[in-house]
Formats: C-alpha cells, sequence, structure tokens
C-alpha cells in the first residue's frame, strides 16, 4: 500500500486525476469551436469581405465600416432606441424575478409552490414567434381579445401593435412574462443556503416578516444581484433580434428600429458581411467597457464582483 501510493505521488496530479480532466473535455471543446475560434472572423470588420477570396484574400480597409456606422443618418436612432429598450429591460424586468423568488420564499405549502414554479416556468420554452402569435391574438385592432373586451366595456378600441407609445410597453411586457419564472431559478437557489438561523435569531429580535426580508433575506440576495446586473449590462446592446424583428412594423419603426435588426437588414439581406460584423464589434467593445467600469465600481463598493 506505501509503495503504491509513493508511485502515484511521483505523477503529475493531472496524470492521477485524468478521469476528472476527462469529465472537463466536452465542455471545453464546446467553448474552443463555438466561442473562441469564432473570433478569428472579427477581421471581418476591417476589410471588404468577400465570400469568393474568403477572409484571407479579402481587401483590407481598415476602420472604414466602423466609419460609415458612425456617420449613418440613422445611427442615433438606433442607439436611442436600443439603450432605451435595455434601460426598460433593466429597470422593469431585472427585477421581476428577484420580486417572484422572495414571493415564492415565503410559500410554506410545498405542493403549492412546485406548482406556482412550474406554471411560470412554462412560458421560457416557447418560442418567440408563438409568443408574438400570442400577442397578436391578444392585442389585434379588430379581433384581439383586449380590444373587444374595451368594445363591449363601451370603450374605443386601442391601436396597440400599430402605436409607437406602446410599443415598447409591449417589448418589455413580452419579455417579462416569457422569462420572469426563469430567471427565479438562481435567486431561488440563492435563498436555499440562507443560514436558518439567522431567521430564528431574527424573530428572537422580535423582526416580523418584512423585518427578516430586509435585513436578513435582501443581503443574502445581494452579491448574486449584483453579479447578474453586471453581467447584465454586458448585453446592454443586445435587445434580442427574434422579438423586435416580429413585432416591428412600418409605425412603429421610429421607435423599434435597433442595432440588430439593421445588421440583419444591412448585413445579411443586404449582403454587407463586414459591415455587419463591425456593427457587432462595437456592440460588443460597448458591453465589455460596461462591464469592466460596472466591476471596477462593485469592487470599489466592497462586493466581490465577477473577478
Amino acid at each position: 500500500m506505501m509503495q503504491m501510493t509513493e508511485r502515484r505521488s511521483r505523477f503529475p496530479k493531472w496524470l492521477t486525476d485524468w478521469e476528472l480532466y476527462m469529465l472537463l473535455l466536452p465542455g471545453l471543446a464546446f467553448f474552443l469551436i463555438f466561442k473562441y475560434a469564432p473570433m478569428f472572423g472579427i477581421v471581418m470588420a476591417f476589410q471588404d469581405y468577400s465570400p469568393f477570396q474568403g477572409i484571407t484574400g479579402s481587401k483590407w480597409v481598415g476602420f472604414k465600416h466602423f466609419a460609415d456606422m458612425f456617420a449613418y443618418d440613422g445611427f442615433w436612432r438606433l442607439l436611442r432606441n436600443t439603450l432605451l429598450i435595455s434601460c426598460y429591460n433593466i429597470v422593469f424586468y431585472f427585477p421581476a424575478p428577484i420580486i417572484v423568488a422572495l414571493m415564492l420564499n415565503e410559500i410554506r405549502r410545498e405542493w403549492f409552490k412546485k406548482s406556482v414554479q412550474t406554471i411560470i416556468y412554462l412560458p421560457h420554452f416557447i418560442s418567440w414567434v408563438v409568443v408574438g402569435s400570442i400577442t397578436y391574438f391578444l392585442l389585434n385592432p379588430e379581433e384581439g381579445l383586449i380590444n373587444q373586451l374595451l368594445t363591449h366595456s363601451g370603450m374605443h378600441s386601442m391601436p396597440f401593435l400599430t402605436d409607437s407609445n406602446w410599443f415598447r410597453t409591449i417589448i418589455v411586457s413580452q419579455s417579462i412574462w416569457k422569462e420572469v419564472g426563469w430567471g427565479t431559478i438562481i435567486f431561488l437557489a440563492a435563498l436555499a443556503g440562507v443560514d436558518p438561523q439567522l431567521y430564528e435569531a431574527a424573530v428572537v429580535d422580535g423582526a416580523g416578516r418584512w423585518r427578516q426580508l430586509w435585513h436578513v433575506t435582501l443581503p443574502a440576495l445581494r452579491s448574486t444581484i449584483i453579479v447578474l446586473l453586471i453581467l447584465r449590462l454586458g448585453h446592454v446592446l443586445d435587445v434580442g433580434f427574434e422579438q423586435i424583428f416580429l413585432m416591428l412594423n412600418e409605425l412603429v419603426y421610429q421607435v423599434g428600429d435597433v442595432f440588430d435588426t439593421y445588421v440583419f437588414r444591412e448585413g445579411i439581406t443586404g449582403g454587407r458581411f463586414s459591415f455587419g460584423v463591425a456593427v457587432g464589434l462595437f456592440k460588443s467593445v460597448v458591453g465589455l467597457i460596461l462591464v469592466i467600469s460596472a466591476n471596477w465600481l462593485a469592487k470599489k463598493a466592497g462586493e466581490e464582483g465577477i473577478y
């Protein structure tokens, strides 16, 4: 036995625990193939890319596509629309899973809690095409369920789908309905790790349910909330192409056209692949700057941050 232990100690640790490292390979291969390898395509943003010549044979044009992007007449409109929808999502959608998780955490009947969780998880697995169809069924000016209720109540029907004042509200509402249940998973996991003795001590000190929520539950979620908020800022210019594209029409174009739909229109449909990559790289750089800045502020505030 002693000789076997000495023999194992002579080998590097990665050789003695090779089974564990084999489990790492599928995840590592996924990131290398689908995340890091495609980054080589970033050079297209600095080329006049031609599918026939390929990346290595295309002409190098430097920052021409970035200059064209900033010179575009509708650039600031795209930036405003994207930032507004993203900010609305942060203000209204981001806190929604936290609130729902806190409400679920207060439910004491386990069967009822699991039933509610299952129901609110279901919309996450519905595609945006189906969500768009449901929205059309509810808000259609002529045959929509909500407008029919308004008409039967003696009120005028509302042009929800064609009124630019309602577009961002509909987009944020769709995101909340579809993803709020799925977003509670992380917060419920964090709440499950709270020491029950903290609540017992709070009860001994005379704290009610609201005091326990404010002084025990929310502090336990603080680090999780900060980390998720930092990561969310990295996607501040990503508002979801499929959702916006399905709800976009000519009457709401001025408030609904965002970078994602612009890239699809110019880069894919228009065949300007290098220009589309340049816009995508711009979005990524902005997201990286925001993540680094938010993480730095979190560190200054005494939080752990993401690195």
